[in-house]
């Protein structure tokens, strides 16, 4: 049978879009080997610091057999970062965290070693090492990146911080429950490598650059379908800032930034985004497409109000840069006020 199919080229965005989801998969799949070599090395810090802590080795009369105990280790494994130091390092693991239940030392296991230092340097209670390492895992934090978090007291600020959004009045139930799981309340982009505020577009394109990390902060499910996205309608276009596509809720995730403070007239803009997508792209087994601003600061009870007679299910969240609220604020206020200055 003849074949029928037409060949047309391929875009620029359509390859963009082929290789940005192309390196998502491989960056994946490297992330997976990378996290199942970090288990096993782990694991053998952890039984190395178990046999010094039962030889019961102290500094002042263990120092000596420590000392020659890595030169032994070294020759045999020259790669695996034996010195003295990270031996005693080892002890110190074991010791933190062998009363523990399962869950923490699970946890901890799952995270490189230089992150495990810096969280065991902090003294945490037991809940918080298991968010800190969560968070890590699941978001790919660098090791700068969690020290300023750990600075900031980054779980502090992600406890106290209400839910804003109208999912349970615009969602059946069970997807509401789900939507609340899936979206958070704040979202940490010190990826993003800003030391400075960043216009609303500037801010986009780093987020497409570090798409991958961009993603794994958002929580799994989601997968990219394009920044600046076309909707064209009554011959006008309009661009939603990034969309997604998120599988198990089977919608579509329009995400629109903002550098400032939140503001009422965006859950109108964002509506008729919602509307346009429904209307122009939603396949008839998908579900609804869901709205979210992202903005550098929100009052809840404004977004509460602002929300309360939208039919399209939309959520508010704050960003950070893994700086203290006030600083970064601080900051937008100095950027607005240079760009008033200039106009």
């Amino acid at each position: 049978m003849k074949d029928l199919t037409v060949s047309r080229p391929f875009s620029e965005e359509e390859y963009n879009a082929l290789l940005q989801q192309a390196v998502a998969v491989i960056e994946s799949s490297r992330l997976q080997i990378a996290k199942q070599l970090n288990t096993i090395a782990i694991s053998s810090y952890w039984e190395v610091g178990k046999l010094l802590a039962e030889r019961k080795l102290e500094s002042e009369h263990g120092d000596s057999v420590v000392k020659r105990l890595s030169v032994d280790l070294k020759s045999r494994y020259p790669e695996m970062g034996l010195s003295p130091r990270n031996l005693w390092n080892m002890k110190r693991f074991y010791l933190q965290y062998n009363q523990d239940d399962t869950k923490v030392q699970q946890a901890v296991a799952l995270l490189p070693w230089g992150h495990n230092l810096l969280i065991m340097s902090y003294n945490l209670p037991a809940e918080y090492v298991v968010f800190y390492a969560n968070e890590v895992v699941t978001k790919g934090w660098s090791r700068d990146m969690l020290r300023h978090a750990l600075k900031s007291d980054y779980h502090l600020s992600i406890q106290t911080n209400e839910k804003s959004n109208n999912f349970r009045a615009t969602l059946p139930i069970k997807q509401a429950e789900y939507a609340n799981e899936v979206f958070q309340s704040s979202y940490n982009l010190g990826f993003v490598d800003a030391v400075e505020p960043l216009k609303e577009l500037a801010l986009e394109r780093r987020l497409v650059k570090k798409i991958t990390t961009f993603i794994m902060e958002l929580g799994s499910g989601f997968s990219f379908i394009g920044n600046q996205h076309t909707l064209a309608y009554n011959d006008k276009e309009y661009r939603v800032d990034l969309l997604f596509f998120h599988r198990r809720l089977r919608s579509m995730v329009a995400i629109e930034l903002k550098i400032g403070e939140f503001k009422p007239e965006y859950v109108g803009k964002m509506n008729f985004y919602l509307s346009l997508l429904d209307k122009l792209e939603k396949a008839p087994d998908e579900n609804p497409s869901i709205g979210i601003i992202l903005c550098a600061e929100k009052d809840h009870l404004e977004v509460e109000l602002a929300l309360q007679d939208i039919h399209k299910p939309i959520g508010v969240a704050e960003y950070q840069y893994l700086l203290p609220k006030n600083k970064l604020q601080e900051l937008v206020t100095d950027e607005i006020k240079k760009s008033r200055r200039k106009k």
